[in-house]
């Protein structure tokens, strides 16, 4: 396969993403509107009650918001599009149709992640520069992230997106069900990591959830209670994001047109 059959195919996988007006809306509003919402409603708290409440941005801000595109909402918009990648075309039934053509089966999904990706941290991207207009303009006397920290913190975002669009876009693939997909994804980060990583008699078990390992290299705050080697966590990482990919794409190369 050329270069320049590969672009075409990941724009044309783009392009099915972006004309998914439903999903584009949901993507913004979890990511976008969840920024303003959020630092509005603490601004309005710290101008009600300034005594009790700080104010929305600096470095507390940016934590926060760190965590929310990272690891809380983040999760939302990188299943919901990861999901939608993954099985457009087993679901549509226009997979049969595509094998047809003569492309690889393998080619047809490998361009499915780096498309996912690349809408995924678009929308990221677009709510961490809102948020960090947020975190300098409403950081009132506190201090505020340095430009190192920013940078960081987008390189941080980047891959906690990286990470839970690449598994969604696999089990996507495995199961050619959104539905089953969302759950699994969005339950695997909301509710187990969440139960799991407060039973501290699991011990260096808790260490294989991505959330712990995200946690652990988060550049600013504290991650989830789970200590861990940096290379641990590095190696943790990496095999959330390869095995999906590699599982969707045996998937996708033996499945039935």
């Amino acid at each position: 396969m050329t270069f320049t059959i590969a672009r075409q195919m990941f724009s044309a996988e783009v392009l099915k993403l972006r004309r998914q007006r439903a999903l584009m809306a949901a993507a913004a509003f979890l990511s976008i509107g969840v920024v303003v919402i959020f630092m509005g409603y603490l601004q309005i708290r710290h101008a009600s009650d300034p005594g009790r409440y700080g104010p929305a941005g600096g470095l507390d801000g940016f934590t926060h918001l760190l965590r929310a595109l990272g690891i809380f909402f983040g999760v939302l918009v990188s299943a919901l599009i990861g999901a939608e990648a993954g099985t457009a075309d087993t679901t549509s039934g226009v997979f049969r149709d595509l094998v047809a053509t003569g492309r690889s089966r393998l080619a047809l999904f490998l361009v499915r992640v780096p498309a996912a990706v690349s809408v995924t941290l678009a929308f990221s991207a677009a709510a961490y520069a809102l948020g960090l207009v947020g975190t300098f303009a409403f950081a009132g006397n506190n201090p505020t992230p340095s430009a190192s920290l920013v940078l960081q913190g987008a390189g941080w975002i980047a891959l906690a997106n990286i990470v839970i669009t690449t598994l969604a876009v696999g089990v996507g693939a495995l199961t050619s069900s959104r539905a089953l997909t969302l759950i699994s994804v969005i339950g695997l980060q909301t509710i187990v990591t969440q139960l799991l990583v407060n039973v501290t008699s699991l011990g260096s078990v808790r260490d294989v959830l991505p959330s712990a390992a995200l946690g652990q290299l988060v550049p600013v705050g504290s991650g989830f209670g789970v200590a861990m080697a940096t290379g641990v966590a590095i190696a943790v990482i990496a095999g959330w994001t390869v095995i999906p990919a590699l599982v969707g794409a045996w998937r996708t190369s033996t499945r039935d047109a």
